[in-house]
């Protein structure tokens, strides 16, 4: 009998949004992490009883300032297994949801040291053409190609697995 290696992990449920605005451009949030940076999707964990669409209603206020987001459907899905610096996960499934918006100013709620603590450190728009020509890391992986394939042909039928 074979059982799944991942059975065994703790993996943390959690939720990011594909923030577009109407020039097309992507909001990205950049972690620091003690080894790396990189540019991702905003969002994050589950809190205990929530739903993926309030955890990211919640995120987005929090992180980017965006209220009441226009949330549109499950595009890509990832599972990341990486040990949390704070002991408590072994990885983490996230759910990803494309958001469209105006545009606007992001501005956290949370307080600049609180957001630090998270490893967050700075929020962007980036356009196609910026994301293609950076040597900075992305995550998902792929990003510039994900994200030219669903403005050209929409949100697909089914969520991709972005786990790369």
């Amino acid at each position: 009998m074979t059982t799944d290696p991942q059975a065994a992990l703790r993996i943390r449920d959690a939720v990011r949004a594909l923030v577009v605005d109407d020039e097309d451009r992507v909001l990205l949030v950049r972690f620091e992490f003690p080894t790396a940076t990189r540019w991702a999707l905003p969002g994050g964990g589950l809190e205990p009883g929530e739903t993926h669409l309030q955890a990211l209603a919640r995120e987005l206020f929090e992180e980017v300032g965006l209220r009441d987001p226009d949330v549109g459907p499950v595009i890509w899905h990832r599972l990341h297994i990486v040990p949390f610096l704070n002991g408590q996960f072994d990885g983490q499934r996230e759910q990803i949801h494309l958001v469209r918006t105006a545009t606007f100013e992001p501005r956290p709620q949370l307080s600049w040291e609180q957001m630090n603590a998270e490893f967050v450190h700075e929020l962007r728009w980036w356009t196609l053409d910026e994301i293609a020509a950076s040597d900075a890391t992305f995550v998902p992986t792929g990003l510039h190609s994900l994200v030219v394939t669903l403005l050209r042909h929409g949100p697909p039928a089914d969520s991709i697995d972005v786990s790369g």
